[in-house]
């Protein structure tokens, strides 16, 4: 490698597997292959080795039985390397990694936040073990970056406020070329619907499916309300329909790897979720040219203006999602704006890609 090269380690707590391939995996190939355009070397971190997509093209360092962490810590002990930046991805922030691997690098460090945040906050002891933490160790992460402004201001809120000169907005993106949109604004008798999400029950499921239990038997009779993703709450989810007997109404189709092409065969993507980050299913979704019905939580109204490009509806609010469901079906509402627009322009993984590469100076 030669002198002025620059070498990144970026250590990321996220499995790669072949049939779930999400967002920031299009994210982290892009970036790859924009750095290595550079003659920028990076060494990966994660849980596994994989190989599908452009992984067989990285060098990619597993754990290996040990946590992503002590993986990276023992590497740096044992290899004769020097980064010059290390970046962390859902990765816990302000803990005493960042203080060992400062003991043994001279690299800049920015800590990537993907975590969201409970509705109601965290209970006071938490609040006060983050202060803490970040009083002993956030000096020794040079900057902090959120993926929405909401996640920008929870770093804040959690480790103090000192940080907001370190901290900044890089903005979640998608790859907007591979998402197929519907091109044509039909107007159906009978709309459909889609769930994207992984199946837990801060993501407010349940709360569609006693919203859909409300509404008059006859909005029920032709509602599709497809359900893509898996997860730990699945079989309570599945004991809900069954309980509601709406087995006519909900399809979950668990994970797929082919989403981008099946958005546009819908007509409002249903994200009820409790916390978020910043949502790439709604990216996606809106890339596609389909409106998002979802809550105000996270970085959701960023992108979604309520009666612009979606609904949002007060979180937990079962009969007010049931309300706007009704309204919806009976046409009583509806988007006519294009919403792929806002995505090309602002939530693009080329943008997204751009501002990373900024912070390699």
């Amino acid at each position: 490698m030669g002198i002025n090269q620059k070498h990144i380690a970026i250590i990321c707590n996220y499995e790669l597997l072949k049939d779930r391939v999400g967002g920031m995996d299009y994210f982290f190939w892009a970036f790859n292959k924009a750095c290595t355009d550079k003659g920028i070397k990076i060494d990966w971190f994660f849980p596994n080795i994989g190989t599908h997509g452009d992984y067989h093209t990285f060098e990619i360092f597993p754990s290996n039985g040990v946590t992503l962490e002590q993986g990276f810590i023992r590497h740096i002990k044992e290899q004769p390397v020097q980064y010059s930046y290390v970046v962390t991805h859902f990765v816990e922030l302000c803990t005493s990694f960042f203080a060992r691997v400062k003991k043994h690098q001279q690299a800049r460090i920015i800590a990537v936040d993907h975590n969201p945040r409970p509705l109601l906050g965290y209970p006071f002891k938490k609040r006060l073990k983050k202060r803490i933490k970040g009083i002993l160790y956030s000096k020794y992460i040079d900057l902090f970056i959120g993926v929405s402004n909401y996640t920008s201001q929870a770093i804040l809120n959690d480790f103090g406020n000192f940080l907001k000169p370190r901290t900044q907005t890089i903005y979640n993106g998608v790859l907007i070329d591979d998402i197929i949109p519907k091109t044509a604004a039909r107007r159906r008798v009978n709309p459909k619907f889609l769930v994207v999400s992984h199946l837990r029950e801060s993501k407010g499921i349940q709360d569609l499916i006693k919203a859909v239990n409300l509404l008059p038997e006859e909005l029920k009779l032709h509602l599709k309300i497809d359900i893509y993703g898996d997860g730990p709450y699945k079989n309570e989810l599945f004991r809900l329909v069954s309980t509601y007997k709406l087995e006519a109404n909900f399809n979950f189709k668990g994970s797929q790897s082919n989403l981008k092409d099946l958005y546009q065969h819908y007509d409002y993507l249903i994200q009820p979720t409790h916390m978020e980050c910043f949502s790439l299913s709604i990216l996606e979704s809106l890339a596609a040219n389909i409106p998002v019905i979802t809550t105000p939580v996270g970085g959701n109204m960023e992108v979604v203006t309520n009666n612009e490009n979606g609904f949002i509806f007060e979180t937990k609010n079962i009969k007010a999602l049931s309300n706007l469901m009704a309204e919806i079906i009976q046409e009583k509402k509806h988007i006519k704006k294009n919403t792929r627009t806002l995505i090309e322009n602002r939530f693009s993984i080329d943008i997204m890609v751009e501002n990373y590469m900024k912070l390699l100076r």
